[in-house]
Parts: C-alpha cells; sequence; structure tokens
C-alpha cells in the first residue's frame, strides 16, 4: 500500500488511525508513506522537518506527532509537536541542512509520480496495480488489499 498524503490534509489525518489499524491487523501488507505537500509552504516545511527527522531515526514519532495535529499547521505547530514528540528541532535543523538536496530530490520524485497516477489530491493510493484517489474507508482499505493480494 502506497499512500500520498500531507500533513494538512484533513482527510489524511482522519484515515491515518484506520490506515493503521488495518495493516498492523493484516499483519503482512507494507505502508510506503509519500508526502506529497500539496497545501501550501508549511506543508512543505513539514515534510522536511519529516524527513529529517527521518534521517536522524526519528520518523515515526515526527510523523505521528503531526498527523494528530487537527486543522492547518503553522511552522511554530510542526516545532512545538517535534518537542512534545522529544524530537529536538536543533537536530532536525542540522539534519536539514545536511540532507537538503537528497530531501528536496525525494519530494520532487513524490510529486512527479503524484502526477503520473493523475492523483488529484491528498490522500491517494496505490494498493497492488490499483489505483484509489481519495480516502478509503476500513472496509474498502480490506477489500483494495484483498484484491491486490488475488491479482
Amino acid at each position: 500500500v502506497v499512500e500520498f498524503f500531507d500533513y494538512q490534509c484533513p482527510y489524511c489525518k482522519k484515515n491515518h488511525p484506520v490506515m493503521k489499524k488495518v495493516v498492523e491487523r493484516d499483519g503482512n501488507v507494507r505502508l510506503v508513506m509519500k508526502d506529497w505537500p500539496v497545501f501550501g509552504e508549511a506543508s512543505v516545511y513539514a515534510s522536511q522537518a519529516v524527513l529529517a527527522a527521518a534521517a536522524i531515526g526519528k520518523y515515526q514519532p515526527a510523523m505521528e506527532a503531526l498527523m494528530t495535529l487537527p486543522g492547518r499547521l503553522t511552522e511554530e505547530d510542526v516545532q512545538s509537536a517535534f518537542k512534545g514528540a522529544g524530537i529536538s528541532m536543533k537536530d532536525v535543523i542540522a539534519s536539514v541542512n545536511k540532507n537538503s538536496d537528497r530531501i528536496g530530490a525525494l519530494l520532487d520524485r513524490n510529486y512527479q509520480q503524484a502526477l503520473a497516477f493523475n492523483f488529484a489530491g491528498t490522500p491517494s493510493f496505490v494498493i497492488g496495480k490499483t489505483l484509489y484517489p481519495g480516502a478509503i474507508d476500513e472496509a474498502g482499505l480490506i477489500a483494495a488489499i484483498a484484491k491486490a493480494r488475488k491479482a
């Protein structure tokens, strides 16, 4: 399961616990999260910060901290969420500086992939060989995974 998402997308945030539950319950699904910051500068900032956190071994707590924040984000919201998750912004900033080319290339690649799939927004999914633009409820997600396994 590949999910293209944005940290400011309300549907992504609402769907995230469902996705986690289905993946954990199944036990044999690989989930690939693709940052696709489509909601402006705050989304780009959030994605860059999480990808920088990933480079220092803090992807999961950084991503989860932002996925639980309601509504639109500001840089201050991101920084506060990271602090609450025990992630040093000093370390994240150093990681952004060290890994900026790699982070930029990854976000560009995700953007190009989303366009190639003709996705119009977040969330969007590739499950097996089938494209699913838009949010998927739990039953739909389970059915999509089953369909991919049969193919």
